[in-house]
């Protein structure tokens, strides 16, 4: 828990939640550990009021059934996706719960999963039952990021086989969208300063890859790589410097998705409009994926063509997040780190 933003959290004995009549209440067995709580720790999402509970990758097990939840019971595995659809809003009506007007977030608009429960709202439109095949860590992994990138490769992006794909940070979201466009038979270019992370881009899909740190033009050099340009880029870091060179080295009519959050300083970057207008580029957001998108990821999972189970860098207890949260910012280790002791 925090009680003021940028300051350090404590672990606190708290009531145990309660579900709202339309929610449940998960025992929470795994929750990842994501640069957006870090985002929210530092007073970066309006949508927090104080003290809070950060955590948003969860997956667990149903303890408590609100009266009206007609399609849960206690004891169902489950997981979420972080931003939950309220099912009667004009946005949901036409699919899109990923941007509810009324979204329910735990971790940012409600206490969320870094404890061992959690009240989760609208339950029968958000949650996802998890097949017995797929770990409770495994499951925290997909969470925000690998989900995040599945629904900005697959829907947002429309990649498809044979197409050149550059990724502009390979932290966990990247590493996930490395790993789904690999999958789909895409070639990839990963970009990052750490030539480790690289290394493991390399491992997990990346057919070639960029350090910026020694690179004086990186899309140049992704204009060389793909000869012309990719014809899908993603910003999964967040920043002015990866927005513009993910924009800068898409090939003509090419589409760059912005996946990384911009906030506080970052909000408004420049980009390179002359680019976009003459050569007819696309310009996309992408915000967390529905829960009803969830079943054509498990079934690529279950069938082996996607293994988020390698991009986890290490599981730790929750006293141990109380730094891994703080230095998150410093973009230090690889893969993912899901909290799974409590």
């Amino acid at each position: 828990m925090y009680r003021e933003f940028g300051k350090p959290l404590s672990i606190q004995i708290v009531p145990d939640p309660t579900p709202s009549d339309g929610g449940v209440v998960i025992r929470v067995k795994a929750t990842g550990l994501c640069r957006s709580d870090w985002h929210g720790w530092m007073g970066h999402d309006p949508l927090i009021t104080l003290p809070h509970v950060p955590g948003h990758e969860l997956a667990g097990i149903i303890e408590a059934v609100g009266k009206d939840v007609v399609r849960w019971n206690i004891g169902d595995r489950v997981t979420l996706p972080f931003v939950c659809g309220c099912g009667t809003c004009p946005q949901c009506a036409s699919g899109n719960h990923q941007v509810c007007d009324r979204q329910f977030q735990p971790g940012f608009t409600h206490w969320g999963s870094f404890a061992e429960y959690v009240a989760v709202n609208y339950a029968d439109i958000n949650l996802v039952r998890l097949p017995d095949a797929i770990d409770y860590v495994a499951a925290a992994s997909l969470g925000c990021r690998f989900v995040t990138s599945f629904r900005a490769i697959v829907d947002q992006g429309k990649v498809s086989a044979g197409q050149w794909v550059a990724v502009h940070g390979c932290g966990g979201i990247g590493l996930s969208a490395i790993m789904i466009a690999n999958a789909l038979g895409a070639n990839v270019v990963g970009v990052d300063i750490s030539d480790e992370k690289l290394d493991f881009a390399r491992s997990v899909g990346a057919v070639a890859t960029v350090n910026a740190a020694k690179t004086e033009d990186v899309a140049k050099n992704i204009l060389d790589i793909t000869q012309g340009g990719a014809h899908v880029s993603i910003d999964a870091l967040g920043d002015p410097v990866t927005c513009f060179n993910s924009i800068a080295n898409l090939r003509k009519r090419g589409r760059h998705v912005q996946v990384g959050l911009m906030v506080a300083d970052y909000s408004h970057p420049a980009i390179p409009m002359d680019k976009v207008i003459a050569n007819e580029l696309e310009i996309v957001g992408s915000h967390g994926m529905q829960a009803y998108r969830y079943s054509l990821l498990l079934d690529m999972i279950q069938a082996g063509k996607l293994l988020p189970q390698k991009l986890i860098g290490k599981t730790i207890r929750l006293e141990e997040s109380l730094e891994e949260l703080v230095n998150m910012d410093s973009f230090s280790g690889i893969g993912v780190t899901v909290i799974n002791e409590f």
